[in-house]
This record gives C-alpha cells, structure tokens and sequence, in this order.
C-alpha cells in the first residue's frame, strides 16, 4: 500500500503502477497478475485490492475515493494509519512475547515444586496454597479464555454488525478505543464526500451499495432516519460507538455549512487522540504484567524457604 501511495504521488497512474511493479520484481508475481486481469476486466482499484485480500476497511476507503476523488490522500492516510497499527501491534508482541516466556518458564517450575519439592516438605503456609493451586489456576483460566473467545466469534458471526457495535460501545474497557477509531474513519469519509459537493441522502445511499456490512447498515439505518424526517445529528447521537462530541461537531457544521471542513478536522483529531490512548494503554500494559510475573517469583521463593525455615527452628 505505501509502494503504491508514493507512485500515485510520483505522477503514475494505475496501469503504469502495475507495468513498474511487474518489472521491478518488488511484489509478488500473483499480485501483479491480479492487478493486471483487473484492469484488463475494467474494474476500479477498490475491487482489485478486495480481490487482493485487503480488509474491508481499506477497500471501502478505497471506494470511497472513487467518489470523492481524493485517491492519493487517501492511499496516504491509509499508509500513515497501516504504519501506526503495525507499530502497535510490533509494540504489543514485544509487551506480551517476554513476560509469556517467562510465565511459561514459571508454570514449569510450579509444576516441578509441586512434583517433587513441596510433597518433602511441610507446606502449612499461605505461599505453599497458592503453588498447589497455581497450575490448575492457570489451565482453568486458559480453558475459560478460549471457550470466551470462540463463543464471542460465534455470536458475532450470528448477529447484526450494527447491533454487536452498539453493544461494544457500551463496554467499559473497549469503548473509548471503538469510539474514537469509527468516529475518525466515518468523520474522514463523510466529511470527503460533503467536500466533494454530495448531499448526505446521497452519501447514505451510496454507502448501502459498499462491501463493508457494517457500513451498509449503518448507512441504510441513517437513511431510514431521515426519511422518517429525523435529524442527521440527532440520529448520530444515538449511536454508542461515536463520541458525543460528533454529533455535537455534525450540528454545528450544518448550521455553519461548513460541515465537510469540520468534519475532517474533527477526524483527524479523533485519530490522533486514538493512537495517543493506544500507546499509553500499551505502555501501562508491561508494568502490570512484569508486576504480575514479580509477584509470582516470590510466592515460589516463600514456598520453598518458609518450610524450610521452619524446619530448620523446630
């Protein structure tokens, strides 16, 4: 994505992008040649890149610039936010990869003083309970987890995308974060296409035809709204997962007409603040866990040397 946003820049157009692509060897030969049958067949860059295997919230920003223009900007925020979460994510692993290593290591000594040490030795002590019950602990937890997780991806697949945002932005540790990203992403496309000189019952109707589900219900739900005569604004406030500061932001446009402009600004804002809050909460994360790891060092070094001390006194 960013090799194609910098020879977007550069002058190329799309047919020039995919000969330099092909000649310089910089991708692979299956991707050039997908890119290559798709424009043979007509078909713009949003359906060659879901083609591709993109995620829907690239192809739909993609599609969107079909109707706005803006294509270059937006090939370059997309490669500007791409780049953020990747480094959250190398972040997140680099969190999580060294205190799980360690855990590992800790969960085997566990088990080798419950095996072996503890059954020589009286363990009539608070630290002695913990470490015979710590394995059990951690395989109980790690059962829970995983059956959680696949209940969570079975309903999700079973249910409405709108009604399962709806219900997340109700949540006290992920709302925040699903506030301000698709506070950004919808500020960013809406405020584009209003730039472009749109209406907003046309923005809606063509967001009912994208491949995103959750972007065509979103956009059909607002557009039932308004032809029940509610207020755009008044229908963004009744959505958990935007920040109230949108609607607010959406009503003072109008009345301004300047909507497009505010709603860009405000996007960019809401972006940046998401990854501000990201990169403190990963920050906040390590401590925790390292904490967490301290603090099962020392309830083995308590198991071992309490009942040995005792021992040692009678």
């Amino acid at each position: 994505m960013q090799l194609m946003n910098n020879l977007l820049s550069s002058g190329f157009h799309l047919a020039e992008i995919v000969h330099f692509l092909e000649r310089s060897k910089l991708v692979e030969t299956a991707f050039v040649t997908t890119m290559r049958a798709g424009l043979s067949n007509g078909q713009t860059l949003s359906q060659i890149l879901n083609e591709l295997g993109f995620s829907n919230s690239v192809v739909t920003q993609v599609a969107l610039a079909d109707y706005h223009g803006n294509t270059q900007q937006t090939l370059r925020l997309i490669t500007e936010n791409l780049t953020k979460l990747q480094k959250v994510r190398q972040k997140l692993v680099t969190v999580a990869t060294y205190p799980v290593i360690l855990l590992v290591f800790l969960i085997v000594i566990v088990l080798g003083l419950k095996t072996y040490l503890l059954p020589q030795v009286e363990t009539n002590n608070f630290a002695g309970a913990i470490i015979a019950v710590l394995p059990w602990f951690f395989l109980g937890l790690s059962v829970v987890f995983a059956l959680l997780i696949l209940g969570l991806i079975r309903y999700f697949k079973t249910t409405s995308p709108l009604a399962n945002v709806q219900k997340l932005g109700h949540l006290p540790l992920i709302q925040t974060y699903l506030k301000l990203y698709l506070t950004a992403f919808y500020a960013r496309e809406w405020g584009n296409l209003i730039k472009q000189g749109l209406e907003m019952r046309q923005i809606l109707e063509m967001m009912t035809t994208q491949n995103n589900q959750l972007f065509r219900e979103i956009g059909q739900d607002l557009l039932n709204a308004m032809q029940l005569g509610q207020e755009f604004h008044d229908k963004i406030h009744h959505y958990s997962f935007f920040t109230p500061e949108l609607a607010l932001m959406i009503e003072y446009g109008e009345m301004k007409a300047k909507l497009g402009d505010e709603l860009l600004v405000y996007a960019d804002e809401a972006w940046s603040t998401f990854f501000e809050k990201v990169e403190k909460a990963m920050n906040l994360i390590q401590p925790l866990v390292f904490l967490f790891v301290a603090l099962m060092i020392v309830l083995i070094y308590a198991a071992m040397l309490l009942p040995i001390y005792a021992q040692m006194e009678m």
